[in-house]
């Protein structure tokens, strides 16, 4: 089975910074869009950064300039680096992915992505 499993998360100041982890396992096709999602209470869950097997990435609007997302495809490990952290950054941060390329907009469409993990927990105050 393919399994999502966050790390990461806690409590930063404003401007501060952290990095999330997404550990990948059971997967073995060679394509892939793996990425971020984030939930604030009860809304829905918003697209944050993607990034496929070829590297190419994506971000939203908000946090364009801020956010990082990278892979190492060697150990299978997904990182998202958040700095000049925001209170409205404040959010359940899930790890999602599916079984291909990263198409436009795809950070619009989480009912795309087949696999999520259990999600961490940032707050910024």
């Amino acid at each position: 089975d393919v399994q999502l499993v966050e790390s990461g998360g806690g409590s930063v100041q404003t401007g501060g910074s952290l990095r999330l982890s997404c550990s990948l396992s059971g997967y073995t096709a060679s394509t892939y869009c793996i990425g971020w999602f984030r939930q604030i209470g009860d809304k829905g869950r918003e697209g944050v950064a993607v990034i496929d097997a070829q590297g190419i990435s994506s971000y939203a609007n908000d946090v364009k300039g801020r956010f990082t997302v990278s892979q190492d495809s060697a150990k299978n490990i997904l990182y998202l680096q958040m700095n000049s952290l925001k209170p409205e950054d404040t959010a359940m941060y899930y790890c999602a992915a599916f079984g291909g390329d990263c198409y436009v907009g795809v950070l619009s469409y989480r009912a795309d992505f087949s696999y999520w993990g259990q999600g961490t927990q940032v707050t910024v105050s």
